[in-house]
């Protein structure tokens, strides 16, 4: 891997895929992405790379031998080197757990500790995540890494928003709310500037990320005064296999009456339950919206997703005293006019007012002309967040 090149590799490991994306850095300012991809399927039979080649075009996928995180790894840094140009001598990593971390670090041995010393926050994403950094490193011992922190945007979150109501010694050991997404929320909240100008982007704004993980969050002036995940990113609200929020007494129960153990009940609560476990057949919202007609469960999943966004709208209209500017990002958030219609609908008392056809349409701005409040759709890019980040901590 060349040092002479002024690329950037960012990748962002989930618990079974992970997603990359190439950027060059024409000049102080502007990044121009290459080349993005994923590998998917992870530990299951039929993984494969998929590639987008941004500058001829070219579309393609890759069959993935071997199980697990480090072969995949493996698989996509043999991928990259055999292209053409996908040099690159940063890598930039989304780490989702960074403790009580509050900026992006250079990666050393010493941080590499200090996650291994909290992977037990988030099992299933630090290990793997540390997994990533420590083979880019073994193969080229010279690259410069950076962690990028999915909490870090959040460590703004007041005390009284942060703290939980749990004897003392358990905040000394760690257990607060960190929140997540926020690389997707500091990308919004940059890209809000440019899209509402900075008198609603410094305002009352409430951001939904909303897709197969979702959350909410609260922002005054740009920085994070509530959101809804907390200790791990299962908090929160229904998601597509996660629960969200769920009354402790319900733990105890399924401990006591089920015989869980640990990793059973973590497997319960993060992949067996959420839209898959409400409806019975399916974790994707498109998927639930085309069955709901003929089924009362999907039917279910749906509005109780809506019911608990719309709830956490509200919650988070009283934190900021108003709200500004509604933003939705994300898959569900970018994609899906249905969704956001029902979330919105009966909360003109807010000031939410949908112009319905500009929503169908997937439009920037969504909200009727003369509302109080902005509603905004804004794609994400949690990739070129981490290259932004990456560059500006390393000064290239």
């Amino acid at each position: 891997m060349g040092r002479i090149s002024k690329n950037i590799l960012c990748v962002n490991g989930g618990s079974s895929s992970i997603k990359f994306a190439l950027f060059a850095q024409d000049n102080a300012v502007e990044l121009n992405v290459l080349l993005k991809g994923k590998i998917d399927r992870i530990g299951l039979e039929g993984a494969v790379l998929t590639f987008n080649d941004m500058v001829s075009g070219e579309e393609g996928r890759a069959p993935v031998d071997g199980t697990g995180m480090n072969a995949a790894a493996d698989v996509l840094l043999n991928w990259l080197k055999g292209r053409g140009g996908a040099d690159f001598s940063v890598v930039g990593h989304r780490i989702v757990h960074g403790g009580s971390r509050r900026q992006p670090a250079v990666i050393d041995e010493t941080l590499l500790a200090e996650l291994g010393r909290i992977s037990g926050y988030d099992p299933d994403h630090l290990p793997g995540e540390v997994g990533l950094i420590r083979l880019f490193r073994e193969r080229d011992p010279e690259l410069r890494q950076v962690a990028c922190f999915d909490t870090a945007f959040h460590a703004t979150l007041p005390r009284v928003a942060r703290l939980m109501p749990l004897p003392r010694k358990y905040e000394a050991a760690g257990l607060q709310r960190y929140g997540f997404h926020g690389l997707s929320y500091a990308y919004i909240a940059e890209e809000l500037i440019r899209v509402a100008g900075p008198a609603i982007a410094g305002g009352r704004v409430v951001m939904a990320h909303l897709g197969n993980g979702a959350s909410l969050a609260a922002v005054r002036a740009g920085e994070s005064m509530d959101t809804t995940m907390g200790f791990t990113p299962t908090g929160g609200i229904i998601m597509g296999t996660r629960s969200g929020d769920l009354d402790p007494g319900v733990i105890g129960w399924l401990l006591r009456q089920e015989g869980l153990g640990a990793a059973e009940l973590s497997d319960l609560v993060n992949h067996r339950s959420g839209l898959l476990g409400v409806s019975g057949v399916s974790p994707d919202m498109q998927d639930l919206l085309s069955r709901e007609g003929g089924d009362k469960a999907a039917a279910e999943a749906v509005e109780m997703f809506c019911y608990q966004v719309k709830k956490s709208i509200g919650a988070y209209a009283a934190v900021l005293e108003g709200v500004d500017a509604l933003v939705f990002t994300g898959g569900i958030g970018e994609h899906s006019p249905a969704v956001r219609s029902r979330i919105c609908a009966g909360m003109e008392w807010l000031g939410v007012v949908l112009d319905q056809r500009a929503n169908e349409r997937n439009e920037l701005s969504i909200s009727r002309a003369g509302g109080a409040v902005r509603v905004y759709v804004i794609p994400t890019d949690e990739e070129k967040m981490i290259a932004r980040q990456s560059l500006k901590l390393l000064n290239v």
